[in-house]
């Protein structure tokens, strides 16, 4: 694996915004418990899975963010290869890149 490729993960995770957003679409797959959530509001809002824009409104309720900042935030996480969008009609269906979180474990190890 390059680097470049870890670099692009980590650095679309170094920004709190995001790394909130993608814990919160990763919760809501049920595959992580977010039990260290350090606040009300994040615990409240730990869950954003399914459609895009469902996970878009809850982002933006959430975290209190413009749909316009939240849209960037997922661009910049689609970008990375964090998490993939598909499109079904009119609706997108957004779920976390697998291959990218044990693209993480493996650089952990």
């Amino acid at each position: 694996m390059k680097l470049s490729n870890y670099s692009k993960i980590f650095k679309a995770l170094s920004n709190e915004q995001r790394l909130k957003i993608f814990l919160m679409i990763y919760n809501g797959e049920g595959s992580l418990n977010n039990k260290s959530a350090s606040s009300k509001k994040d615990e409240a809002c730990c869950c954003i899975a399914g459609t895009l824009k469902k996970a878009f409104t809850k982002a933006c309720d959430c975290m209190e963010l413009s749909r316009s900042t939240v849209s960037h935030h997922f661009k910049e996480l689609q970008n990375a290869g964090l998490i993939i969008c598909d499109r079904e009609g009119q609706t997108f269906h957004c779920r976390v890149n697998p291959e990218a979180v044990d693209m993480i474990k493996d650089f952990l190890k």
